[in-house]
């Protein structure tokens, strides 16, 4: 029974319906360390209002979780986030941000459980937290693009470099994008699917 009195359990939002013309959906995972900006694009990109776990960081995680570049951020992903787009009429994205401190990455193989793909969101201001990040990726053999969220105060790199930086063999796109820009999120999105058809076309019988 909700507050008025009535036994009517309210049912999603009318424009949350998943279109009618959907013949196709996709699950695709946004993956990186902590404060890269994970939960800010599937915020920005997700047609729905999305889902997010965030909570209130607290005392409990100083000298555990890593903040550096991140010292203002007052709240923290301890879950998921989740949020769905249309990419044409009869393709959606089902898209989920995973936490990015590490304490909480135990929730990451349920979450990778199904991707067809995904995008992994990297600071150069700290690189070296990818390193495990795409690790754990190729270990579960999920094909991922990087996209570099380009920060005010972050160091900016030559593409080609950023490959030799992160170790990334030459098919692995690397495009830079604006987290906070639904299209600029949307076309890290069509990288990646782009990706995922090359390799599709790649494996298929001649």
């Amino acid at each position: 029974m909700d507050f008025n009195g009535s036994d009517t359990i309210p049912g999603p939002r009318t424009e949350d319906h998943l279109p009618h013309t959907a013949e196709a959906a996709v699950k695709i995972v946004i993956v990186g360390g902590f404060g890269v900006g994970k939960t800010t694009m599937v915020g920005s990109v997700s047609e729905i209002k999305p889902l997010t776990t965030e909570e209130t960081m607290t005392q409990a995680g100083i000298g555990v979780d890593d903040n550096y570049g991140s010292e203002t951020k007052t709240a923290t992903t301890v879950a998921m986030d989740f949020g769905r787009i249309s990419i044409t009429e009869q393709l959606v994205l089902y898209l989920f941000g995973t936490p990015g401190q590490e304490r909480f990455w135990f929730l990451w193989n349920g979450l990778f459980e199904g991707a067809l793909g995904a995008v992994v969101l990297v600071d150069t201001r700290r690189l070296e937290v990818s390193f495990d990040v795409m690790g754990r990726l190729e270990e579960r053999g999920v094909p991922f693009v990087v996209a570099v969220n380009t920060f005010p105060d972050g160091p900016r790199h030559d593409i080609e470099e950023l490959r030799t930086a992160l170790d990334l063999s030459p098919e692995i796109p690397i495009v830079e994008c604006d987290a906070r820009r639904r299209a600029s999120s949307r076309d890290v999105l069509m990288t990646l699917l782009r990706f995922l058809h090359s390799l599709t076309t790649e494996k298929a019988p001649v």
